[in-house]
C-alpha cells in the first residue's frame, strides 16, 4: 500500500494499529486495519528502511503518533545483500 493510501486510512480513522517490524538489517512498516493487514510500498516494492528513527519519522508525517515495535529478529549489525 503507496502512502498516499495510507494517509487516505489514517484520516478516514481505518487504521487500528502501526507495527514497525525490524528483522534482519531491514526495517518496514504494517498496516493494521480492520480487516487486513498490508505493508507500505514504494512503487510496488516494500518500503525499507536502514534505522528505526527514520521509520518512525516517516510513520509520524503520516499523521500517526503511536506504533508497536517489533524488534525480537532485528540484526542491526547484519549486513544486507544486494540483489
Amino acid at each position: 500500500m503507496n502512502e498516499k493510501t495510507i494517509k487516505a486510512l489514517v484520516d478516514a480513522g481505518a487504521v487500528k494499529k502501526v507495527l514497525i517490524i525490524a528483522e534482519g538489517s531491514a526495517i518496514h512498516v504494517d498496516i493494521v486495519t480492520q480487516n487486513d493487514v498490508v505493508t507500505a510500498t514504494l512503487k510496488g516494492t516494500i518500503k525499507l528502511w536502514v534505522t528505526l528513527d527514520a521509520s518512525a519519522k516517516w510513520v509520524r508525517n503520516l499523521g500517526i503518533g503511536r506504533v508497536q515495535l517489533v524488534m525480537d529478529k532485528w540484526l542491526p549489525a547484519q549486513r544486507s545483500l544486494n540483489l
